[in-house]
C-alpha cells in the first residue's frame, strides 16, 4: 500500500550523525595503524556504501507515504554502524592470527546488506502485522519445529549445539525462534487475556486458570528444552524473560512472574549440577582467576581489555582487543570498551536503551492489543539480549553465548534483529493510521 509521498525530516536529520561516525570511524581506523594522514576514497568505500544505502531507504519511506516512527530507524542505523567499524578494525588482526578469518569483513557488510533490505521489504511489502495473528499456533509449531531440528541434525560448536550446517552457510534457528514466539504469544495472551487475569478461590488461595496456562507451561518447558537439550543458557534465559514480560503485561498478575522466576531458577540450579559447562561459566564468573590460562582466559582478558580503556578509551583502531577469543562476537563489547572508554561504552548502553524505549513507546501509543503485546515483546528481545551479554561481559551474570544486538559480527543475529525493528516501525505506522 503507497501512501502520498512525505519529508521525514527529523529522522533525515538524525541519520547525519550514524552517517559521519561511519566514514570518520573507518577512515580513523585505517589512519591510525599507519601514522599518516594520507588516505583515498578506496579506503572508506565501505562507509560511503553503507551511508548511500541508508540514505536511499529513509527516502524511499518518504517516498512511498510511509508515515511510522521517525527515531527507531536512526538509532538502528547508528548501532549497526557501529558493528560494521568494529568487525572492520578486527578483520586485519583476526586474520593474521587465523586464516579463517579472512573473509570475516566481507561477510559481515553482506549479512549488513542482507538485513537492511529485510527491514525495507518488510516496512514496504508487509503492512499488516495483525495478519500474523491469524497463524498464532502455526508459528508455534514452527518455533518447536526449529528447536526439534536443531536438536536432531545441529551443529555443536563450543560445547552448544545450537547450528545448522547447510553447504558452506550457517543459521542459527533460534534467532528467528525468539521472533516466532513473541508473534504466538501476543495472539494467545490476547485471546485468553480477560481469563488469564481472573482466578478461582480454593480455600484461601486464589489460582490461576490452570487450563489457560498449558500453552504457557510448553513454552515453560520448551525454554528448558534449550536450556538441558541444546545446552544454551543465553537463549533459554531469553525465551523465559520474553514470556514472563508479555505474560506480565497482558495479565497484569505479578504472581505469574514469581512462580516463573523461582521454577526457572530451581531447573537452572539442577542444570548447574547437572552439566559442566553449565559450572565453569558460573566458575568464571565467579573467580576465572582459578584457571587463567585455560578455562578463564577469555574472561581474563576481557577484564584486561576493560580496565585498560579507562574514561576515554585507548582511541578506535589503537588498542589491542583481539587478545580476547572470539572477539567479533560474545566480547564485541569488551572491544567497545577498550577502544572507545568508558564514555563510550555507556554512550552505546545509552542507545540500546532509547532503542527499548522506543519500541515500548510504539507499544503504548497503539490500540490494537495484539499489536501493543507483539511490540512488547520485541522490544523485550531488544532489551533482554543486550542485559544478557554485556552483563556477562563485565561479570554481573554468568557470561551466555548470545550476541549484542546489531553490532556482533553473525548474520542471523542481524537479519532477525533488522526484521524486529521492520515489524516495529510498520506497528508505529499503524498507530498514525488509528489516529
Amino acid at each position: 500500500m503507497i501512501g502520498r509521498p512525505t519529508f521525514r525530516s527529523t529522522e533525515l536529520q538524525l541519520l547525519i550523525a550514524p552517517s559521519l561516525l561511519a566514514i570518520v570511524g573507518l577512515l580513523t581506523i585505517f589512519l591510525a595503524p599507519r601514522g599518516t594522514v594520507m588516505w583515498t576514497w578506496s579506503d572508506i568505500w565501505v562507509s560511503l556504501a553503507y551511508v548511500g544505502v541508508v540514505t536511499i531507504i529513509s527516502l524511499s519511506f518518504s517516498l512511498l507515504g510511509f508515515r511510522g516512527d521517525q527515531v527507531l530507524f536512526p538509532v538502528t542505523v547508528t548501532l549497526a554502524g557501529l558493528g560494521l567499524l568494529m568487525i572492520q578494525r578486527l578483520h586485519p588482526d583476526l586474520t593474521a592470527i587465523d586464516p579463517d578469518y579472512a573473509g570475516l569483513a566481507q561477510k559481515q557488510l553482506i549479512y549488513l546488506g542482507a538485513g537492511l533490505a529485510v527491514l525495507w521489504g518488510t516496512v514496504v511489502v508487509f503492512r499488516r502485522v495483525d495478519l500474523l495473528r491469524r497463524y498464532k499456533y502455526t508459528w508455534l509449531l514452527l518455533s518447536l519445529g526449529l528447536l526439534a531440528i536443531t536438536f536432531l541434525f545441529g551443529t555443536e560448536i563450543n560445547g552448544a549445539k545450537l547450528w545448522l550446517t547447510i553447504g558452506p552457510f550457517q543459521a542459527q534457528p533460534s534467532e528467528i525462534v525468539k521472533i516466532t514466539l513473541v508473534i504466538f504469544l501476543a495472539g494467545y495472551l490476547e485471546d485468553n487475556r480477560d481469563v488469564l487475569a481472573a482466578s478461582w478461590h480454593f480455600g484461601p488461595l486464589r489460582l490461576p486458570p490452570l487450563p489457560y496456562l498449558l500453552p504457557m507451561g510448553l513454552m515453560w518447558a520448551s525454554s528448558l528444552m534449550v536450556l538441558v537439550i541444546l545446552n544454551d543458557l543465553g537463549s533459554a534465559l531469553l525465551f523465559f524473560g520474553i514470556f514472563l514480560a508479555m505474560l506480565y503485561v497482558a495479565s497484569g498478575r505479578a504472581l505469574y512472574v514469581a512462580i516463573g522466576l523461582l521454577s526457572f531458577a530451581a531447573a537452572s540450579w539442577g542444570a548447574f549440577q547437572a552439566f559442566g559447562r553449565i559450572g565453569l561459566r558460573v566458575q568464571n564468573w565467579l573467580d576465572p582467576w582459578q584457571d587463567p590460562l585455560d578455562v578463564g582466559y577469555q574472561q581474563v582478558q576481557s577484564d584486561y581489555a576493560l580496565a585498560s580503556g579507562q574514561l576515554l578509551g585507548s582511541g578506535l583502531g589503537m588498542g589491542r582487543p583481539w587478545y580476547i577469543p572470539e572477539v567479533q562476537t560474545d566480547f564485541i563489547f569488551s572491544a567497545i570498551g577498550e577502544e572507545l572508554g568508558l564514555l563510550g561504552a555507556v554512550a552505546v548502553l545509552a542507545l540500546y536503551f532509547l532503542l527499548v524505549m522506543r519500541g515500548f513507546t510504539i507499544a503504548l501509543r497503539t490500540g490494537d492489543r495484539f499489536a501493543r503485546l507483539t511490540a512488547v515483546g520485541l522490544a523485550t528481545i531488544l532489551g533482554i539480549q543486550t542485559v544478557i551479554i554485556t552483563g556477562g561481559v563485565i561479570r554481573l551474570i554468568p557470561l551466555t553465548g548470545i550476541t549484542l544486538p546489531f553490532v556482533s559480527y553473525g548474520g542471523s543475529s542481524l537479519l532477525t534483529n533488522f526484521l524486529i525493528i521492520g515489524l516495529l516501525l510498520n506497528i508505529s505506522e499503524s498507530n498514525r493510521r488509528q489516529a
